[in-house]
């Protein structure tokens, strides 16, 4: 596919890595939110977008699941990535040379043994691409930058340390959004369906809703909730399951669902990433 692929943050960030890897042949469209990144899609300014959701180590991307179901996309492929933290310096710098090392909040506890180990101080820093990016532009061989080795080329840093993450299965998900959903396709890994839903106000309802995932042999990989609106009564979940809403199994189950559920809407339906098992 041509076009673009908007992502949060800035050149370099690991959502940058995730769309070159996904969608090598699109242009990256760089943006300040995760917000201003559904927003391209949906005026057209880009054809997909790619929105980090949850790292193996950090967990989940707060706030994501909450811009998912208003964001009038659709997810279409899902993208893991593996993660490798690593050490960024001017031309010229050394290890020993560091003193503070600049990466979002995320990322510093990411690497927090290396840091230690060499008496780094950690600083946190609104991005990690933005971080690259200054430690370039500041030249001070005492600061580096916790980022990708493609921020590392794009701002001219040296790699002084690789891949010094204490987790070495440090992975994050991504979700591929578009404008419009696509159930037509067959993934060779199998299929993913994610979906929200709210409970009717009876007793045991999530209970009985969940029932029927059970008894038709579905596997539900995800199920998390969240408040809506605010308020402490209003609760929405988000799940995932394996397979794909064609399927007998999950035919039946979805009408299970539905007789306990005052909502229920498809977000969307994806080949599985082969990364995932």
């Amino acid at each position: 596919m041509v076009g673009r692929i908007a992502f949060q943050g800035e050149p370099g960030a690991y959502s940058h890595q995730a769309c070159r890897e996904a969608r090598p042949a699109m242009e990256a469209l760089p943006c300040a939110t995760f917000e201003d990144a559904i927003e391209a899609v949906r005026n057209g300014e880009a054809e997909l977008g790619m929105i980090a959701v949850e790292n193996s180590t950090y967990g989940r991307v707060a706030d994501v699941h909450h811009l998912l179901p208003d964001s009038g996309l659709h997810i279409v492929d899902e993208a893991f990535v593996r993660v490798h933290v690593n050490l960024l310096g001017v031309p010229g710098a050394r290890v020993e040379d560091v003193r503070e090392a600049f990466g979002h909040v995320v990322i510093l506890p990411q690497a927090a043994g290396f840091l230690k180990a060499h008496g780094i101080r950690p600083r946190a820093s609104s991005d990690n691409a933005r971080a690259a990016r200054e430690v370039a532009e500041a030249g001070d061989p005492s600061h580096a930058a916790l980022a990708s080795e493609l921020a590392g080329q794009i701002y001219g840093l040296d790699v002084l340390a690789r891949h010094i993450e204490d987790q070495k299965n440090n992975t994050t998900r991504f979700l591929i959004m578009a404008r419009e959903p696509d159930y037509t396709r067959r993934g060779a890994s199998g299929m993913m369906t994610s979906f929200i839903f709210r409970v009717r106000n009876i007793p045991a309802a999530l209970y009985k809703a969940m029932g029927g995932f059970a008894t038709n042999g579905v596997n539900m990989t995800k199920l998390e909730s969240y408040m809506v609106d605010g308020s402490f009564t209003a609760t929405q979940f988000y799940a995932e399951i394996e397979g794909h809403p064609d399927d007998a199994n999950l035919k039946l189950a979805f009408e299970e669902l539905r007789y306990f559920t005052s909502s229920l809407a498809l977000l969307g339906v994806y080949p599985a990433d082969p990364r995932r098992k």
